[in-house]
C-alpha cells in the first residue's frame, strides 16, 4: 500500500510559517523547563556539595539535552516515520508491517501499547507541573503571593484548554512569536549571567558529570542520591517526547530548524547562566531562574513572560495526545470519538473535544492535589521515561526491518537504552511520592485499549465472520419470495468478504431488496495517508448486488459519501444523495461464552454505548439511515 501525505505548500514562507509554529507547539513544553530543573538538582546536591557540584549538574543537563533531543530523537527517531506522521502508533506499524490492525494482541503489542498509554499521564502532568513553576513566579517578587499560585495556576489552564478548539494551526501563530520572544529573552539572559562566571562553560566537559556521580555514589545510600539526581535531571527532558508525537503537525525539518536554531541554544544559555549565578551567590536560596534578573520589575516582567510560555508549554503534549487518540481510533485501540480538522492545509492538525475536555479535568485535579511544581516535579518522570523506553525498544525493530545491520543497530539503539533505562530506573523511587499518578492513568488507557480491541475482535468473529457467501447472497436475491423495489440502499460491513448481518436482517424482516445493494466496507491500513489511487475498489457481484472497499490511512477521516460518488463515477448504478445506508445498532450484553473477564465484557459494552455512532464517524446524513438492532452476548 503506497502512502501519501497530504498536500503541503513548498513555499518559503509556509516552512518558516510551520518551523514558527513548531517553535510555540512542540517546544513551549521543553523551553519551559529550565523554571523548576536546575532548582531541582540543587535540592538534590549535598548541602555539603552544593559550590563543587553545580558545574557537574550544569554537565549532566547539557547532555542529558544533547543525547537525548538531539542524537536521539531530533537526529534518529523522527527519521522513523509513517508517511509523514511520528508518534508511538507509527512505529507499532511500521515495525508489525501492518499485523498491529489485524491480529490479537500479542506480547509485542501490548509493549508498545504501553508506551502509548504512559504518554497520557505525561500529557496529564507536564501541563499542571509547566503552569505552576512558572506562576510561582509570584514567590521571587513577594513570598505573601504564594496563596494565589494555585488559583492563577487553574485559571491559566482553563483559558489554555478553551483555546484549543482553535486549532494547533492558529495557536501555534500565536505561540510561535512569544517562543522567540521566550528563547530570546532566556538566553540573552543567560549569557549575561555567563559573561560574569565564564569559567561556568568547563561544565561542557562530560568529566564534570562523571565526577558528581560517582562522588554521590561514594556517599552513604550512594545509590539513592543519585536516583534522586537523575531524577531532577529528567525534567530538563520535559515534553521530549512531543518532538516525535507532533511530527505531523508541522514536519521534521521544521522541527529540527526551530531546535537548532532557537530552542537548544535558548536553553544552553540559560541553564549555564543559571549555574554561574548559582556560582557567585552559593548561599543564596532563591530559584535560579528568576534571579538571573535583578529584583523589582524586571523579575515581575520575567514572571509575566514566563506564565506566558507556560501556556505554550502545555500545547506539546495536548496536541500529542489528539494525534496519538486518532491513531488509536483508526487502527482499533479506541471507540470512535468526534474529530474535528482545524486546518484544510495540514491534516495532521486536528482537535478531539472529549480528550480536550479529559485532559483539562484531569489536569486541574492535578494542580490543585499537589499545589506546587516541586510536589509535582516529584511525581514526574515515569511516564515519560517508560515511553522513552518502549519508543527506543519499537525504533530498534522498525530500523531492522528498514535494512541496518544488526551491529549497527544494537549499538545505536543499546546506547539509547542504556541512558533510558538508567533515567527510568532513577524515577522508581518516585511512585510512592506521586508517581503512582501517571501509573494508574496510563494503567487505565491501557486496559481501555485492550478491552476495546479484544472486544471488537471477539464482536466481527461472532457477528461479521458468517458463512453467508456472494453465491448465496445472488441466490437470495434472485428468489422470487424477494421483492426488488426502486433505488439504492447501502449495507455497511465490517469486513470486505461475506454477507453482512444488516443485509440479512433486512431480507428477513421486509422480503425485499432495492433494486441496487451496495456492501460497503471502510479498512484503516497500517500508513496515515492511502493514495487516491488505491482508495477505492468495486466489484460486482451480480442480481443487483456490488461490493465497495474504501481505504483509508490511520491519520485519515472515512467519508461514506465520497467513496460512493467515486464509486458510482466507476459503474455503480447509485445516486448517493439518495441512497439509504443500513447499519447494526450493537446491543452488547455480557454472560456469553466469549474468553473475556466478565468484567472486560462489561467494560466493553459501557464503551461501546458511548462511542461516537458510526453515521456520524462515516460523515453520513441522518435522514438517509436505517438501524437495526443487533444484540450480542458476549
Amino acid at each position: 500500500m503506497t502512502q501519501t501525505p497530504p498536500p503541503q505548500d513548498s513555499s518559503k514562507l509556509h516552512r518558516a510559517a510551520l518551523s514558527l509554529g513548531a517553535l510555540g507547539v512542540v517546544f513551549g513544553d521543553i523551553g519551559t523547563s529550565p523554571l523548576y530543573t536546575f532548582r531541582e538538582c540543587l535540592a538534590a546536591l549535598p548541602a555539603d556539595e552544593r559550590a563543587g557540584g553545580i558545574m557537574g549538574v550544569l554537565s549532566l543537563v547539557f547532555w542529558a539535552l544533547f543525547i537525548v533531543v538531539t542524537v536521539k530523537y531530533v537526529w534518529c527517531i523522527t527519521r522513523a516515520d509513517n508517511g509523514g506522521e511520528g508518534g508511538i502508533f507509527a512505529l507499532l506499524a511500521l515495525s508489525t508491517k501492518g499485523r498491529a490492525t489485524t491480529a490479537r494482541i500479542g506480547p509485542w503489542v501490548m509493549f508498545v501499547l504501553l508506551g502509548a498509554a504512559l504518554l497520557y499521564g505525561d500529557g496529564v502532568i507536564t501541563p499542571a507541573v509547566s503552569v505552576l513553576g512558572a506562576v510561582e513566579g509570584l514567590v521571587a517578587i513577594n513570598p505573601e503571593l504564594h496563596y494565589f499560585v494555585v488559583p492563577l495556576s487553574v485559571v491559566v489552564l482553563l483559558g489554555l484548554f478553551f483555546c484549543q478548539r482553535f486549532g494547533t494551526g492558529t495557536i501555534g501563530k500565536v505561540f510561535g512569536p512569544v517562543m522567540v520572544v521566550w528563547f530570546g529573552t532566556i538566553g540573552v539572559l543567560g549569557a549575561w549571567n555567563i559573561a560574569q562566571y565564564p569559567a561556568v562553560l568547563e561544565a561542557l566537559n562530560p568529566l564534570h558529570a562523571v565526577r558528581l556521580l560517582v562522588s554521590i555514589q561514594q556517599r552513604p545510600l550512594g545509590f539513592t542520591h543519585v536516583a534522586t539526581m537523575l531524577g531532577a535531571v529528567v525534567l530538563a527532558l520535559t515534553g521530549a517526547e512531543a518532538l516525535y508525537a507532533d511530527l505531523g503537525h508541522f514536519g521534521r525539518r521544521a522541527i529540527a530548524l526551530a531546535w537548532y536554531l532557537i530552542g537548544m541554544p535558548g536553553l544552553i544559555l540559560c541553564y549555564f547562566g543559571q549555574g554561574a549565578w548559582a556560582l557567585a551567590h552559593p548561599g543564596d536560596s532563591t530559584n535560579p531562574f528568576f534571579a538571573l534578573v535583578g529584583e523589582g520589575w524586571q523579575r515581575g516582567v520575567l514572571t509575566g513572560l514566563s506564565v506566558a510560555a507556560a501556556i505554550i508549554a502545555s500545547q506539546a503534549l495536548i496536541t500529542g495526545t489528539y494525534s496519538l487518540t486518532r491513531q488509536a481510533i483508526q487502527l482499533g485501540f479506541l471507540p470512535r470519538l468526534s474529530v474535528a480538522h482545524t486546518n484544510a492545509r495540514q491534516e495532521g492538525q486536528i482537535y478531539l473535544p472529549l480528550v480536550n475536555i479529559l485532559l483539562a479535568v484531569c489536569t486541574i485535579w492535578v494542580t490543585v492535589a499537589f499545589g506546587s511544581s516541586t510536589a509535582l516535579a516529584s511525581a514526574y518522570g515515569i511516564a515519560v521515561t517508560g515511553t522513552m523506553v518502549v519508543t527506543t525498544v519499537a525504533f530498534f525493530a522498525v530500523v531492522r526491518i528498514r535494512g541496518w545491520g544488526l551491529p549497527r543497530a544494537l549499538a545505536v539503539c543499546g546506547f539509547f537504552l542504556v541512558i533510558d533505562l538508567a533515567l527510568f530506573l532513577s524515577n522508581l523511587g518516585k511512585i510512592r511520592d506521586g508517581g503512582w499518578l501517571p501509573l494508574v492513568i496510563g494503567g487505565g488507557v491501557l486496559i481501555i485499549m485492550h478491552t476495546w480491541r479484544t472486544g471488537k475482535g471477539e464482536v466481527v468473529r461472532r457477528v461479521y465472520s458468517n458463512e453467508i457467501t456472494e453465491e448465496e447472497l445472488k441466490t437470495m436475491a434472485r428468489s422470487r419470495n424477494v421483492s426488488r423495489v426502486k433505488g439504492s440502499a447501502v449495507f455497511m460491513a465490517g469486513t470486505p468478504r461475506g454477507t453482512p448481518l444488516v443485509l440479512l436482517h433486512h431480507l428477513k424482516a421486509n422480503r425485499s431488496l432495492h433494486e441496487t445493494v451496495a456492501i460497503l466496507s471502510v479498512l484503516t491500513e497500517p500508513v496515515p495517508y492511502v493514495d487516491e489511487a488505491e482508495r477505492l475498489q468495486v466489484s460486482e457481484i451480480g442480481a443487483g448486488c456490488w461490493r465497495v472497499v474504501g481505504r483509508y490511512g490511520y491519520m485519515e477521516s472515512p467519508d461514506a459519501g465520497a467513496l460512493l460518488e467515486a464509486a458510482a463515477a466507476r459503474g455503480l448504478p447509485i445516486r448517493p444523495v439518495a441512497a439509504t445506508y443500513y447499519f447494526n445498532h450493537e446491543m452488547v450484553v455480557s454472560g456469553g461464552a466469549s474468553s473475556m473477564w466478565e468484567w472486560q465484557k462489561r467494560l466493553y459494552g459501557l464503551l461501546s454505548r458511548n462511542a461516537r455512532p458510526a453515521r456520524d464517524y462515516f460523515q453520513i446524513p441522518p435522514a438517509q439511515i436505517v438501524e437495526l438492532g443487533l444484540p450480542i452476548q458476549l
